[in-house]
């Protein structure tokens, strides 16, 4: 079998994939959705590249838009967490087959420098290239910016699965990107450096269109694809193979024998906690959002990047909401390796539900405490935060607990980088991003429409009246998983590692 029709034969079985998954017709309506976003993205790409493009005839920089392109591939970079997979998760099924392990590793990453969210840039470098040409920049020039801009795109796609692919496995790997763009931005806003941001920049403007650039570029994407083929291989065989070190000293784990007088509810909150202490993706999740709340709390409490009056509102209600929307979106997932157990006595799964829902509330404590040092700075009041938290407790919870009706994929909890189930499915999306976005908009009307104080006082009214009444939402939740139970363990079968 030849490259080509390994390379054929895999995209065939993933597309076969996705049609066989018990999330298909949640994970169509994803599709759609990221269908439609990309035709919006498209567009702004077009508007972006018409400003730049006409930027560049008027000052004579047939390369500006490589000046200009760091900033934009890092919000590329920020948005291919919500889609695009690492090969390491799309390959474990083929590492017992006889074939090559390296092919496969490499198809995938071929795959993954030419997918259709790169293609989706050509939308900005298209038109940049035909208006800059029509402008009086040479052919040549001009196809040479094109394939340089479109080579760092790729380039950025497999910076990401490196990021990735490490983060996964420890989070002190994050140190290295935010080292790597706090370089560049602090080149950018610091005085004392900025003229060497400025000789940089004027440097890539006057050689952007260069033969030798785009050879640089090529050559930068061949150092990171050889990177990424020999990492993949190595970590996705360690992890299938069960290679890794185990640690030769027993771990103590608590009992939290004070959470016996609460009964059922209680053993659920210690499996909750348990589950943190033991297992990886769980835990990666509550540091994950841990450290954002920290770091977002320096950065607001020291600096005044986020003063303005919606924006600090934003980032107040985004950290208490974090955790929840992280976690939750994936509520019943991690019961996915044992469901059948909970379904033995009436009544189980609901105490499972009000366990979750205590945990979350009282994890919302940790939010608040971090996010003090602000209140002492005079960036957040007292009564800002207090609307926020319930609007968590309450309105936030009560939307995502909903996906306990429909969520049906099992998630691993001892395998982070070819576990299933780590794609999210249309309806989950749908979800979060109202979760995100609705009590924000609320926020907004209320604060335009009423003062700020009573606006806050509205949004504790409402979080409230969700927080006092989860005994009767979450019944209701428990009663529509038990009308689909049957069809949500079929799935949890299916998707078990």
């Amino acid at each position: 079998m030849t490259r080509l029709q390994l390379f054929l034969l895999l995209r065939h079985n993933n597309q076969l994939g996705f049609r066989r998954s018990p999330a298909f017709e949640q994970s169509m309506v994803a599709k759609v959705l990221a269908i439609i976003g990309g035709g919006f993205m498209s567009i702004y790409l077009i508007g972006i590249g018409v400003m730049m493009a006409m930027a560049a005839n008027e000052g004579d920089m047939p390369a500006f838009v490589l000046v200009i392109l760091p900033l934009l591939l890092l919000i590329d970079f920020g948005m291919r967490f919500m889609a695009q997979q690492t090969p390491v998760m799309l390959m474990k099924p083929y590492m017992l087959l006889p074939m090559p392990r390296r092919a496969v590793i490499d198809t995938f990453l071929t795959t993954s420098v030419c997918s259709g969210w790169n293609a989706l840039w050509l939308a900005l470098f298209v038109p940049y290239f035909i208006i800059t040409w029509a402008g009086g920049t040479s052919f040549l020039v001009a196809l040479t910016v094109l394939l340089c801009g479109m080579l760092l795109v790729m380039f950025n796609s497999q910076w990401y699965l490196l990021v990735r692919t490490l983060v996964a496995r420890s989070l002190l790997w994050w140190l290295v990107p935010a080292a790597f763009y706090g370089l560049y931005f602090g080149l950018m806003l610091s005085d004392d450096q900025l003229h060497l941001f400025e000789a940089a920049a004027d440097f890539v403007a006057e050689q952007g269109g260069s033969w030798w650039m785009l050879l640089l570029c090529f050559g930068l994407l061949a150092v990171l694809l050889w990177i990424n083929r020999t990492m993949q291989y190595a970590f996705v065989y360690e992890e299938i193979a069960r290679e890794e070190k185990q640690a030769t000293a027993l771990k103590q784990v608590s009992d939290f024998t004070f959470l016996e007088r609460f009964g059922q509810v209680g053993e659920y909150l210690k499996l909750e906690l348990k589950s943190i202490m033991r297992n990886k993706a769980i835990r990666s999740r509550v540091l994950m959002s841990l450290g954002l709340v920290v770091v977002l709390s320096l950065i607001i409490t020291f600096s005044d990047i986020y003063d303005n009056f919606l924006m600090l509102n934003f980032w107040c209600y985004y950290c208490f909401s974090i955790y929840g929307e992280t976690a939750l979106v994936k509520v019943m997932g991690p019961e996915g390796n044992y469901i059948d157990l909970l379904m033995v006595h009436r009544e189980n799964t609901l105490s499972l539900l009000r366990a979750k829902y205590y945990f979350h509330v009282s994890i919302l404590l940790v939010p608040l405490l971090l996010m003090l040092p602000a209140v002492f700075a005079g960036k957040f009041s007292l009564l800002m935060m207090a609307a926020y938290l319930f609007v968590s407790s309450g309105l936030l919870y009560f939307i995502m607990f909903q996906l306990a009706v429909y969520n049906k994929q099992t998630l691993p909890l001892d395998r982070k980088l070819t576990g299933k189930g780590n794609m999210e499915n249309g309806l989950q999306l749908v979800l979060e991003l109202t979760a995100m976005f609705a009590p924000l908009l609320m926020a907004t009307v209320l604060l335009l429409v009423l003062d700020e104080e009573n606006a806050y006082f509205v949004l504790i009214v409402i979080g409230l009246f969700f927080t006092v009444t989860h005994p009767w939402w979450l019944r209701n939740v428990y009663a529509r998983m038990m009308a689909r139970k049957y069809e949500n363990l079929e799935g949890f079968h299916a998707s078990r590692s």
